[in-house]
């Protein structure tokens, strides 16, 4: 029976008169990779920074609906942001390492979270280089600054420290979007491993990419969840005329 770890219900979300979702349901299955796609001004983005609030942040956001996380409404007034966040981790399109060593990299946030022992920070680096794979290349050079490596390596740096916060579920933004092919490999390669113990959801504009990462697939189009389904069955027997001419490259 599969298990729902995120739930959106009739969302959706206006930034000022800008409709950028509309009545969007999507259940989003336990430890599997789901990938959002679509084209510019779909949606794509906005749902993904929905779901850990980070679109709180921007005074014109408003939301109708409800996203639950392990079945409970993360606007509930118990909810403390800031540990949502690192339970829903972020990476983003460009990766922005901070300007510190690759250790400090991955030990500030767990130090932020009240981690205070060196044994179980040098634990969690380790973890989560090894997760992210990163740590045969950088294992001897943790001193040095992360602004040395290079852009895929820093990405999966990125990578590395959000799972160094442990968290329960990955949220990807075009994390490939500006690498070469080789990085982009390793970074599938890694979230592969990953779903066995993360949700995860990635949004991408590489629709191979799409077809060959993820379980599930949701096509966004103009704010609107126009197909979901599992990922196989979305590229081969598409419902929706308009996923099929995203898929086939007819537009976007």
């Amino acid at each position: 029976m599969l298990q729902h770890k995120i739930i959106a219900e009739n969302l959706t979300i206006h930034f000022e008169d800008y409709c950028a979702l509309r009545s969007v349901n999507l259940a989003i299955v336990e430890r599997e990779i789901l990938a959002i796609i679509g084209p510019a001004r779909s949606g794509k983005t906005t749902f993904l920074r929905t779901l850990n609030r980070l679109n709180d942040l921007d005074h014109t956001f408003r939301m109708q609906g409800r996203i639950l996380l392990n079945d409970k409404s993360i606007y509930d007034p118990d909810v403390d942001v800031a540990v949502l966040r690192r339970k829903l981790g972020m990476v983003y399109a460009v990766p922005v390492p901070l300007p510190r060593s690759i250790y400090e990299n991955l030990a500030f946030g767990p130090r932020l979270a009240g981690v205070r022992g060196r044994s179980r920070l040098a634990e969690l680096a380790e973890q989560s280089l090894q997760a992210a794979f990163l740590w045969d290349e950088v294992k001897d050079r943790l001193n040095e600054s992360a602004l040395n490596l290079s852009g895929g390596q820093q990405q999966r740096l990125c990578l590395a420290r959000v799972l160094a916060l442990e968290p329960e579920v990955l949220l990807l933004d075009e994390p490939c979007s500006g690498l070469d092919p080789i990085s982009t490999r390793k970074i599938e390669e890694a979230l592969q491993v990953l779903k066995t113990r993360y949700t995860i959801v990635i949004v991408t504009n590489n629709t191979k990419q799409a077809a060959r990462s993820s379980d599930r697939t949701a096509f966004f189009l103009s704010g609107e969840l126009v197909e979901y389904a599992r990922t196989e069955e979305l590229f081969e027997r598409a419902r929706d005329k308009r996923t099929e001419d995203y898929i086939t490259g007819r537009f976007g």
